[in-house]
Order: C-alpha cells, then sequence, then structure tokens
C-alpha cells in the first residue's frame, strides 16, 4: 500500500498516455450509448494526446481543446477509479445542437379553448459554451466522496484558468437507453431522419453533435403531443448511470429546464461560473505544515497549476492558512507553504476513520 495520509485518499490529475489501459477498462465497463469515453483504442489515444497538448500548451487557446482528469485511489496504490473532462468550446467548427423546451399557447375564443403546448425547437444556443464531459467512476465508489471531487474539481480548474474557457458552463445528462441499445426518445424522433440505432448514432459523434444533425433532422419545431407516450415520459429524464453525476451539478447550481439531448433527450444543465457553488466558496489560501484535522469540513484543494494540476479532498477549518502535512503536499506536488486554492463542501470529515469509498 502507498505511504498516504488515510484522510488524503482521492487524487485529480490530467490523464497521461500510461492511463490508456486504465481507461479502457471504464469505457468498457460503461453502459450502451454512453460514447463520451470511447471504447476504441485509437480513439481514446488520440482523446489523451489532445488533452495533453491541452495542457501543456503555453499558446492562447484555440477554444479546440479538451481536458481528460483521471482520478485516484492513493489507497490502493494510486489505481484508477474514474475519469471526467472539458470541452472548452463544443462547436468549435461545427454548431453545437440541443432542443430547447418551449411552450406555445393556443386560444379559441369561439370554441372557449385554451391549449398550452410543449414544443422542441433545434438550436444551437449552447455553440461556445464550455461543457463538461465524461463522467466515469468504479461503481464501488458511487457513495463516498469520491464523485465529488471528480466532478467539482473541473470547476476549479475552469476558474484558475478562465481565460481559457466561456463564463457559461453546461453538461450533458444521459437519457434513458436499456441494455439492448433501446432509446424512447431517439427511436421516436431521430431514428425516423437518421438510418441508425441509438447506439451507431451516439458512437458515430462520440458524444459530440456534428453539423449533419441539422441538415437530417427537422427545423420546424417538434409538438411533444404527437410523440408516443414512451418518448414523452423520457424527456428530461435520465439514465441511471446519469443520476449520481445530475445530482451533484443541480448542487452546484446549474439549471435543467431549457435544453435536452437531441440523441436521447436527457437533461442538459447550464450555468454562469461565477454563481456555482464550488467557484464561490474558492478562496485563494496560503498552505502551513500541520496535522489534517478529522471532524473538520472537507475541502476542495488544488494546486493552483495547469501543467500538473492536482486536486485533492482535505479535512480544514475556515483559517486563512490551510493546513497541509507532508502526504497531502506530496499529493498535491507542492511544498508546503505554497498557495493553494480551497472550497469548501457541505461534509465534515469522520473523526477517526477513513472516509469509506
Amino acid at each position: 500500500m502507498s505511504d498516504h495520509h488515510p484522510l488524503c485518499r482521492y487524487l485529480l490529475r490530467p490523464a497521461l498516455p500510461a492511463d490508456l489501459a486504465a481507461l479502457e477498462r471504464l469505457a468498457h465497463a460503461s453502459a450502451i450509448g454512453i460514447s463520451s469515453l470511447p471504447s476504441n483504442r485509437a480513439a481514446l489515444q488520440d482523446k489523451l494526446e489532445r488533452s495533453a497538448h491541452a495542457f501543456e500548451s503555453e499558446d492562447d487557446a484555440t477554444g479546440e481543446e479538451i481536458y481528460l482528469f483521471v482520478l485516484e485511489d492513493l489507497a490502493r496504490d494510486g489505481a484508477i477509479i474514474g475519469t471526467s473532462g472539458i470541452e472548452a468550446s463544443p462547436g468549435f467548427h461545427d454548431r453545437f445542437y440541443s432542443y430547447r423546451n418551449e411552450f406555445i399557447v393556443q386560444v379559441s375564443p369561439e370554441l372557449g379553448t385554451r391549449n398550452r403546448i410543449h414544443t422542441l425547437h433545434l438550436c444551437h444556443d449552447l455553440t461556445g459554451v464550455s461543457l463538461l464531459t465524461g463522467f466515469h467512476i468504479d461503481p464501488a465508489y458511487a457513495d463516498g466522496l469520491a464523485p465529488q471531487l471528480l466532478s467539482r474539481a473541473r470547476l476549479l480548474f475552469i476558474a484558475q484558468f478562465a481565460e481559457r474557457f466561456s463564463d457559461r458552463i453546461a453538461s450533458e445528462n444521459p437519457g434513458p437507453a436499456d441494455d439492448n441499445g433501446g432509446c424512447p426518445f431517439w427511436d421516436a424522433v431521430g431514428r425516423r431522419f437518421f438510418d441508425m440505432d441509438y447506439p451507431s448514432a451516439e458512437a458515430l459523434t462520440s458524444g459530440r453533435n456534428k453539423a449533419y444533425i441539422a441538415e437530417l433532422m427537422p427545423q420546424s419545431p417538434i409538438y411533444v403531443p404527437l410523440l408516443d407516450e414512451p418518448a414523452q415520459w423520457a424527456l428530461g429524464q435520465l439514465h441511471a448511470v446519469g443520476e449520481l453525476p445530475f445530482a451533484i451539478l443541480l448542487d452546484e447550481g446549474f439549471e435543467a429546464d431549457t435544453y435536452i439531448n437531441i440523441y436521447d433527450g436527457g437533461p442538459t444543465v447550464e450555468g454562469r461560473l461565477q454563481t456555482l457553488k464550488s467557484v464561490r466558496r474558492a478562496r485563494r489560501r496560503p498552505s502551513q505544515a500541520g496535522t489534517l484535522q478529522p471532524g473538520a469540513r472537507w475541502q476542495l484543494v488544488s494546486n493552483g497549476r495547469r501543467r500538473d494540476f492536482r486536486a485533492v479532498l482535505l479535512p480544514a477549518d475556515a483559517a486563512p492558512t490551510l493546513t497541509l502535512d507532508e502526504a497531502s503536499a506530496a499529493a498535491l506536488a507542492l511544498r508546503i507553504g505554497e498557495p493553494v486554492l480551497a472550497a469548501a463542501l457541505d461534509w465534515a470529515a469522520p473523526a477517526g476513520a477513513e472516509e469509506a469509498a
């Protein structure tokens, strides 16, 4: 086992070429239609290379960058247990399409009738909005704090390097689909215009909308009452694997009422960076040597670097300085005394016991 403090168990860092095999395992374990992490080795290698270039480049950001992170369990010798990512500006080359929920009111005074009708409008409102992507975690860790670090630390990274991102952030969340690839919304809408099933459509675009979608999908509004019942029920609903990351994003302050994914009808959340909880709570704090403090609130802590970005969860109080022991400083790849960016979470670290995964 690694030499680590039980209260500094998880580490988020940029993905490296050596992580390919671990990412392949996560990709192969993902549900049908969840293709934000491609299972194809060549596609994964390309993703890793693009991510490495984004983290390392000193040039001005172009908007094409993707950033891929992995989550380690330091108690298991750094075993990779999850991954997540950011797309700096989806739709950089092609518009990024969503369906926007709207309601129209039709009134007939003569009949004394008034109808409020739900409609879906194909739009590219979210083109250029930075996108949180690819949340995957080992199910054994879903009930602990590891998912909080995996999701929320990306917001600190965006806040620290805001010039590389939009001030508006979004995230698509998967809609209902079964293990055989059946998807109520896709089968009722998309499949009528694309001669392929849902898994094929998702795999073809690797989770990203392409311009040809607009060329083949209807430009006029879709009247929801004309869809079959399963498709209507699926609108804004979640695939089981999306429930955890969706709940974290809602807690951050994202809103989920306006947009849905054009493939499966899952909810797309969006919000302004500065209004999100972890960003609002983030404070630049010098560090000092000491022992970690069981019973204090968990803090999301990052080292403030881009190339060698590191983020962990540590228990700490609200003092002006943040206490690090040698193990947590090593995990953050900094010297004690260097400043960190810390944001308080809503949970206290256990007193005298390791947080269970």
